[in-house]
């Protein structure tokens, strides 16, 4: 960051990859910068994560660009650090319900360039192993060779490790911390037990919480976050390196020999109570875990580990939100269903923008003043 910087004060809320990433790239920018979570780092949505780094299927344009910039910020940090246990670039297979097909899909991803192969359910083991070909659809399957996956809670120690280390302050725990407006502008933050931390910029990155939390300042931003399941297997002996999107069941590999599960029929299948409260119907885990079996080749016995339910950040059109409210100086939001593919391009782009007061094109798309100008 060569620009001059206008703030050196500023609060970071939000333990996820957004948060921590845009904290370490303010310290290393030179800017006093303290990190407030609510629990512990990657506690909400960055730990229960499928961590698909892609930018399949059809999307904005600028969308598109903003995540083929995020997948390249990841493969410089592979580059400079030994993060191979927690990222991985193996590909993403994809295929479509029998009566449907991916064939306009793989048609849109070659038309923007976008590295993808249709593969018959006799090729798919030459180019990814793991899957059962008997599970790919009659019609097959796009691979898509560039796209990968990260361990996101990994990744957060990782940053955080930074954060500290080039004099960042951390506060893990603090409680539901709340953003301090005075005079019209964001001016620092408090924590429930009434400690003050003042800055000239805050950045507030806790995922489904921040629609509601700037609405509390006259802001709407749009919001479509369901809430979702992720389910963990004990470690399996399976050769999968690859992330699966199949009709019933989304599988990534861990860093401990585990896998990750969701589907989108299971979060529909949660039941929300009025206060809040999720129960997961009888049935449902187990299904999830014969349906990943079903896919991967031998058809191993799965069993389950844990998992987590929680909301999942998606604006309520779909598209991040990322930028300074235009109502608010000083008070800037990160909120984007594609936390961990945005992850490190998003912490780069708002650091600089947040210390230098200058608008990045990139995002200019993105900003929550759209959802105010539609309201008008």
């Amino acid at each position: 960051m060569t620009a001059p910087s206008i703030r050196s004060r500023v609060v970071v809320i939000g333990g996820g990859v957004l948060g921590v990433s845009t904290a370490t790239q303010l310290v290393r920018a030179g800017a006093e910068v303290t990190l407030l979570t609510e629990g512990e780092l990657a506690s909400g949505a960055s730990g229960r994560s499928l961590s698909w780094l892609n930018t399949a299927g059809l999307r904005s344009p600028e969308y598109h660009a903003l995540r083929q910039l995020g997948i390249d910020r990841y493969r410089t940090l592979a580059a400079r650090a030994d993060v191979s246990g927690f990222l991985r670039f193996d590909g993403g297979l994809t295929w479509a319900p029998e009566g449907e097909s991916f064939r306009p899909v793989l048609e849109h991803e070659r038309a923007i360039g976008y590295d993808a192969q249709w593969l018959a359910a006799d090729e798919v083991a030459a180019w990814t192993p793991g899957v059962d070909p008997a599970a790919v659809a009659s019609e097959g399957a796009i691979f898509n060779p560039g796209e990968g996956w990260v361990d996101l809670p990994s990744l957060v120690a990782f940053l955080a490790a930074e954060f500290t280390s080039r004099g960042g302050t951390l506060i893990t725990a603090a409680g539901h911390v709340e953003v301090v407006v005075e005079d019209g502008r964001a001016v620092g933050a408090v924590t429930p037990d009434g400690r003050r931390f003042d800055a000239d910029a805050v950045l507030l990155a806790t995922g489904p919480g921040v629609p509601a939390q700037v609405a509390e300042h006259g802001v709407t931003i749009e919001d479509g976050s369901p809430t979702a399941l992720l389910v963990w297997t004990k470690p399996v002996e399976t050769e999968l390196t690859a992330v699966l999107n199949t009709p019933n069941v989304a599988v990534r590999p861990t860093p401990t020999g585990a896998l990750a599960l969701d589907s989108a029929w299971s979060e529909e299948a949660l039941v929300v109570g009025d206060d809040g409260s999720v129960t997961v119907p009888d049935g449902i885990v187990d299904r999830l875990l014969e349906e990943a079996s079903r896919v991967l080749a031998g058809n191993p016995r799965l069993e389950l580990d844990g998992f987590g339910i929680g909301g999942k950040p998606i604006p309520g059109d779909g598209e991040p939100v990322l930028g300074e409210l235009e109502q608010i100086p000083g008070y800037f939001v990160a909120f984007t269903h594609s936390g961990a593919t945005l992850g490190l391009i998003a912490g780069e782009l708002l650091a600089r923008e947040i210390l230098t007061g200058e608008a990045s094109p990139l995002l200019d798309t993105f900003r929550p003043a759209r959802f105010s100008a539609a309201l008008v």
